[in-house]
């Protein structure tokens, strides 16, 4: 084998120590800072850690002070630190879904500044993210933001079963804007995400 050749196949394998993923595939490029008043907790489903088209890594890494955990099931008092840490009220974002009888209903949202709330992403498919809703009962008893006015999606590299089943990113963008009444704060991130699109759809085209 030619040094050309192993040369290649060491930066194919060389993993970036941000956004995890192989230099090949980088993905930092598309990290879009910003600081939002609302606190941001991410919490990824162990089957999107690796899956290249996810995008709660790059939310992660483009939201300021946010916190990402990986897990399905988590520790009640591990979960019950990273939803109220800072004393900030957690805020679900997830529908609302009062003809389940297996879920309690969710108690009202608290009016408080967005500088008071932290806002809670189950980063997974949409059976999966359920799953999570129903395994943690500490995430049950949370208030719910639904999307008032639910934008396009541009996750044309995953397929989507309704209008309302965003990505986590694009989902999070529009949700935190609604919560401080200035979704323009947002649309560099959506710009962002759009570029993070674009390049994942071409490694299936190629």
């Amino acid at each position: 084998m030619g040094a050309g050749v192993v040369s290649a196949a060491i930066e194919k394998r060389a993993v970036c120590g941000v956004c995890l993923r192989a230099q090949s595939a980088c993905i930092c490029r598309w990290i879009a800072p910003v600081a939002p008043r609302a606190a941001l907790l991410v919490l990824l489903h162990p089957l999107e850690v690796g899956n290249a088209k996810n995008s709660g890594r790059l939310l992660h890494l483009s939201v300021g002070g946010s916190e990402l955990a990986v897990g399905e099931v988590f520790d009640a008092d591990v979960l019950d630190g990273l939803l109220h840490a800072g004393g900030r009220t957690p805020v679900l974002l997830y529908p609302q879904t009062p003809d389940d009888p297996n879920l309690p209903p969710p108690p009202p949202l608290p009016a408080l500044r967005a500088s008071m709330l932290r806002l809670v992403v189950l980063d997974a498919t949409w059976r999966k993210s359920r799953k999570m809703l129903y395994l943690n009962p500490a995430l049950q008893r949370l208030p719910r933001l639904a999307l008032s006015d639910v934008a396009p999606s541009n996750y044309r590299i995953r397929k989507a079963h309704a209008r309302h089943q965003l990505s986590s990113l694009e989902a999070a963008a529009q949700a935190l804007g609604q919560l401080e009444g200035d979704g323009a704060r947002y649309q560099a991130l959506l710009d962002a995400f759009d570029g993070f699109v674009s390049q994942q759809a071409s490694y299936v085209r190629a």
